[in-house]
């Protein structure tokens, strides 16, 4: 019997990748690396079903672990903005934020 792929393969790939990049951009990497951990759990679960007749478990797999480290890294983010939020406060961000501003020369 020939091996078919799962389904989705690029996709979670790509997302997962993707949220990686943007976990920095406010958190929003959380989006896309949730959507590609449904992916893969989907495919793996179809996978388990029927072993022998798929062939890219290995790339679901990888992509499954980027999701979760993606997952883990915006959660990290939006956590120590919340820290630094309830610590120094919205001015104080504002003013580092100036005061790192007025440093580079950059004008407002």
């Amino acid at each position: 019997m020939e091996q078919q792929k799962l389904p989705n393969e690029t996709a979670i790939i790509v997302l997962s990748i993707f949220g990686i990049i943007c976990c920095w951009c406010f958190g929003l990497g959380i989006i896309p690396a949730a959507i590609a951990l449904v992916l893969a759990l989907k495919s793996q679960k179809l996978y388990k079903q029927n072993p022998e007749l798929y062939s890219n478990y290995k790339t679901i797999n990888i992509g499954k672990i980027l999701a979760i480290i993606g997952i883990a890294l915006s959660v990290y983010y939006i956590g120590s903005v919340i820290y630094q939020i309830s610590t120094i406060g919205w001015d104080g961000i504002m003013e580092q934020q100036k005061e790192m501003m007025e440093q580079w020369g950059i004008e407002e």
